[in-house]
């Protein structure tokens, strides 16, 4: 009997410490809320780095289909001079629910905000005239050179587009 709780109480403490590694590493998912005020910076920055801003929700069955292929991109390119950031448009009140247990899932490395503005037809074509508003949409750019599309993309076609930049 003696041995059966010790086994009990290691397999607990197995366990109860396994939780607060899964826990610690869920809390270190960090999502910044931001305005459109806030994040309009991100589109304009003028410096020798390759940024792609892809627009999506956790919601939106195309985006979850591209997002592995945004995160091979960002392995990719991690040490040059690239920055991805994947800019949720997820309802903020749903960070804690959803948007974090699902980067979580998914093992996103790139930076993630969370867009935080509702009125989406007051900045919609500050990102890009063109947009629809529809998503997935992902805009890259490096200093002059700017590319915007609305809609899905492959990796080899995210791929096709940054190495030249990168060289």
């Amino acid at each position: 009997m003696k041995i059966l709780v010790s086994k009990l109480i290691k397999v607990s403490v197995f366990l109860l410490s396994f939780g607060a590694i899964a826990e610690t590493q869920a809390q270190q998912v960090e999502v910044r809320i931001l305005d459109f005020e806030n994040f309009e910076p991100f589109l304009h920055k003028n410096n020798d780095t390759i940024y792609v801003i892809n627009f999506w929700a956790s919601w939106c069955v195309p985006c979850i289909k591209e997002l592995p292929d945004f995160e091979k991109l960002n392995v990719k390119y991690a040490d040059k001079n690239f920055k991805m950031i994947l800019v949720s448009l997820d309802f903020k009140r749903t960070l804690d629910s959803k948007l974090i247990p699902f980067i979580t899932e998914k093992n996103l490395k790139a930076s993630v905000l969370l867009l935080h503005a509702p009125d989406a037809n007051a900045w919609i074509n500050k990102v890009n005239p063109s947009w629809s508003g529809a998503i997935p949409a992902t805009l890259i750019y490096k200093n002059e050179f700017r590319l915007f599309h609305e809609g899905g993309y492959t990796y080899s076609e995210l791929d096709k587009i940054v190495k030249p930049l990168i060289n």
